[in-house]
């Protein structure tokens, strides 16, 4: 089991996603990395994050098949290596629902 999926995770607020026909384009704005996500599902997920209590509810939201999980947690751990997305702080869901 990928302790991944249990976690909050969010889009990190130095990134921007510009729609693309392939997937979207992620820009981070601190470090200047530049990363294509060729799949509409990840993309799904991604923005699902910051709403989603955990990855696997994203995953679940953005319609990912459980035989999938595995791959897309992957793809994820690698975008968190290049800080696209971060480790939701606790409480965070809370704070941005009652702002």
């Amino acid at each position: 089991m990928d302790a991944l999926l249990g976690e909050p995770w969010m889009l990190s607020p130095s990134v921007a996603l510009r729609p693309e026909p392939f997937g979207a384009l992620a820009y981070h704005f601190g470090n200047r990395k530049l990363t294509f996500l060729k799949r509409p599902e990840l993309v799904a997920v991604v923005r699902a994050l910051g709403e989603a209590p955990d990855v696997r509810t994203a995953l679940e939201a953005a319609g990912v098949p459980a035989s999938q999980h595995p791959a897309f947690a992957a793809a994820l751990r690698g975008l968190a290596a290049t800080d696209m997305i971060r480790p939701r702080p606790s409480g965070a869901m809370a704070e941005e629902k009652s702002a």
